[in-house]
């Protein structure tokens, strides 16, 4: 394991998440975002990277474009990199940014037509300890809506799992309930979504950029099979199946 990162830098990571902070947009940019079908969107993309058991730096970047509503696969890329900042809790987006970015700039280049028209992040979006997490970072450097749905409650500004939360949970009674992620200062930084009805343990999902937090939700819920929405779950399979024929000696394993 590396050293962890010196003060000065990490100085430097919060004064350039909060200068990218002052560039989200928290509401919908697109026609498609404001009908109740989605009329309009065609594709939407998962990112995600996926480790090697033990390997803390070699990684594999996975971009998919799935159709919508759908959600056939239309792209693949898988690509090894080697990670050259350490992990730092709130500072994620400057260990795996650049890999994602380059994923969406070579599908750019290749298929263009291909380029999604809203991406999902395996990680959050305002819901973040300076409301700039890895989706807000993708979504403000990429251009594109972005969504950041997380397996696991980030315990951050005032949001705990206490039991009041855990009663929140019992009370989401089918696929689509949510609630809100309430900071101590009052703000709504997501939402806690069933995401569907075989599902009881809920995703967490807040914006990232150019998209709204229902619109986000509302998207989220229509592109969930299983608990994790498809595009994700897609990123996560693919990446770990090319880990698994690469490198078949080594388990493969997911952040969480």
């Amino acid at each position: 394991m590396s050293a962890p990162p010196a003060e000065d830098l990490l100085e430097e990571w919060k004064s350039e998440q909060e200068r990218l902070r002052q560039q989200v947009v928290e509401v919908d940019t697109e026609d498609w975002q404001r009908k109740p079908d989605f009329s309009g969107l065609q594709r939407v993309g998962g990112m995600d990277l996926s480790f090697i058991k033990g390997d803390d730096f070699n990684a594999c970047a996975q971009l998919v474009v799935l159709s919508y509503p759908d959600l056939k696969l239309l792209y693949e890329d898988s690509q090894m990199v080697t990670l050259t900042a350490p992990y730092v809790a709130g500072f994620l987006a400057f260990r795996e940014t650049p890999f994602l970015l380059e994923a969406l700039q070579r599908l750019r280049m290749k298929q263009p037509n291909l380029l999604p028209q809203v991406v999902f992040v395996d990680g959050n979006g305002l819901f973040h300890y300076r409301e700039f997490g890895l989706a807000c970072h993708l979504g403000v450097l990429s251009g594109l809506p972005c969504v950041g749905v997380a397996k696991n409650l980030l315990q951050v500004q005032g949001v705990h799992k206490s039991e009041e939360h855990q009663a929140q949970i019992a009370a989401l009674q089918k696929g689509g309930d949510s609630f809100p992620l309430t900071a101590a200062s009052g703000k709504v930084l997501g939402k806690a979504l069933r995401s569907s009805d075989s599902s009881s343990k809920p995703v967490y999902v807040s914006v990232g950029h150019r998209i709204s937090l229902d619109t986000a939700v509302r998207l989220t819920h229509s592109c969930c099979r299983y608990r994790v929405p498809e595009p994700i779950r897609q990123a996560d399979c693919r990446s770990r199946e090319y880990l698994r024929k690469h490198f078949p000696a080594a388990d493969a394993c997911t952040k969480e």
